[in-house]
């Protein structure tokens, strides 16, 4: 057929066929092709312009799969829907799963044995009906033993992970150079950007080469104690991904899954030591300071569970950390932050200090109390900035000044309407209109903060600026912030 579903095994047979062979939507059938066989979702052509009867259409998976080619003849036989589907029944009904069905809910996500629609139920499932902890430690198993390990020789493996929602944010390309200088290791993996104006894959891959296999960064590793790499180009919990992508268009976030999600990703790369942000605040992912204290309980106690030390750290989520938002803009700002320029955003500096200082406690590199001296130490001294540049070259890249990093050619102001106090700068709204512009696809566009909270504003004077290559991008970014706006100003 010429299409791909990115991940589903789909085919297609002509309406009237499936009547004579009562197939339905949904339905499961084995595909034989001389030796090479496969078991695949059946769907329909209602004309048979677009598949004549006596034909099967391919999607591309199934393709490769059977190896075949065009005119090739297919046995079809029906086959029994997986058990998966019975299990995900049982969760729509509110029932507990044991691990045994939770782990083949995950081995059949990760093999493409179900359809879209049917892991849209599970995710709707789990998001209705809160899974317990056991549940969730089953999945978190689950997703760990469904895919690859980044299996390290050395104990003080240590990591950290934001749930995200703060625009900006880009603590993470401090705080690894910072950590490896310590002397610990921190196998840093993230992720591209789903939401946001940029990922921290999005902006290291400014600077160097992200996708690495499992031995490259091992290499990495042992040369320079640390790496950022995204995880996608790796198959570890790869059951999360594609959760994710289903969780994405209704912007689901079921607990149990966030949970799972990245304390399995944490468990893939050998990580004893794991520290949480979680931003909290009007316009992030956590808006309330309760849900997020329930979330740190949780973490805590299922990271126990694994053999994990989790540190979980409740943050100021109400308005985007840094100057720059998209990819080089934040790429910009990490370097300014790494080599002490006087343009630097502080707010990331601060922030970046004070979660690499409780990371450097954890790790047994300085005494209670004592972690953000040395964090401040290792980044002022240029230690820091001197492992990140050895760490972009270990991945493939070269050193490059901040102020010879390219921005999108097409600009435009955003001034105060009127005078008066700054009192909030909306994360989901801000991240729009610098997504509207092109980030992060394309790198050099997004936005560039010049006020913060709490900053007080004249009449005309500029609240930020908006970077394109796109002379229309550019028009639509700034008529959507005229809509719906994103800075509110008191007088």
């Amino acid at each position: 057929m010429d299409i791909a579903t990115g991940g589903p095994l789909i085919s297609i047979i002509n309406f009237k066929d499936a009547e004579e062979l009562d197939l339905h939507s949904g339905d499961r059938v084995r595909l034989n092709c001389g030796r090479k066989k496969a078991i695949a979702i059946v769907d329909f052509a209602e004309s048979k312009k677009a598949l004549p009867r006596g034909k099967i259409g391919l999607f591309e998976e199934l393709i490769k799969k059977l190896n075949v080619k065009n005119n090739d003849k297919i046995s079809l036989k029906l086959v029994e829907k997986p058990k998966s589907i019975r299990y995900i029944r049982k969760t729509l009904d509110g029932e507990k799963l044991n691990p045994k069905e939770i782990r083949i809910i995950i081995e059949d996500i990760v093999n493409n044995r179900l359809s879209e629609a049917e892991l849209a139920y599970f995710v709707a499932a789990s998001y209705t009906h809160i899974m317990s902890i056991n549940e969730t430690v089953a999945l978190t198993k689950a997703m760990i033993n469904t895919g690859d390990v980044l299996k390290l020789k050395c104990r003080n493996v240590i990591d950290k992970h934001c749930i995200g929602g703060v625009a900006g944010n880009r603590t993470t390309m401090i705080i690894m150079p910072i950590i490896a200088a310590a002397g610990l290791i921190i196998p840093k993996t993230s992720s591209r950007s789903i939401t946001s104006p940029a990922g921290t894959a999005d902006t290291m891959e400014v600077l160097t080469n992200v996708s690495h296999s499992l031995e490259d960064i091992k290499k990495i590793i042992k040369k320079t104690n640390g790496c950022l790499v995204w995880g996608g180009s790796l198959n570890l919990a790869p059951a999360d991904d594609k959760i994710i992508k289903v969780e994405h268009p209704l912007n689901l976030d079921a607990r149990s899954q966030l949970l799972a999600s990245i304390l399995a990703k944490k468990a893939s790369v050998s990580a004893k030591h794991v520290l949480v942000d979680i931003p909290v605040g009007k316009g992030a992912k956590i808006h309330s300071k309760k849900r997020a204290l329930i979330l740190k309980k949780q973490f805590e106690l299922i990271g126990k569970k694994l053999g994990m030390q989790i540190y979980v750290v409740i943050t100021n989520g109400s308005e985007p950390v840094g100057k720059g938002l998209g990819p080089v803009l934040e790429a910009r700002d990490v370097l300014y932050v790494l080599k002490g320029d006087k343009r630097m955003p502080v707010d990331l500096k601060k922030k970046s200090i004070r979660l690499a200082g409780i990371m450097l406690e954890m790790g047994k590199k300085a005494k209670k109390g004592e972690g953000v001296k040395l964090a401040r130490e290792i980044l002022e001294s240029g230690k820091a900035y001197d492992k990140f540049i050895e760490i972009i070259k270990a991945q493939g890249g070269k050193e490059i000044s901040p102020d010879k990093l390219k921005l999108a050619k097409f600009k435009r102001n955003i001034k105060a309407e009127k005078r008066g106090k700054v009192m909030h700068i909306d994360n989901a709204t801000i991240a729009k209109v610098a997504r509207i512009a092109g980030a992060p696809a394309d790198k050099e566009a997004g936005i560039y903060l010049y006020v913060r909270k709490n900053m007080q504003v004249k009449k005309g004077e500029v609240l930020f600026t908006i970077y394109s290559n796109s002379k229309a991008k550019l028009k639509f970014a700034v008529n959507t912030f005229k809509e719906i706006g994103g800075v509110v100003i008191k007088s």
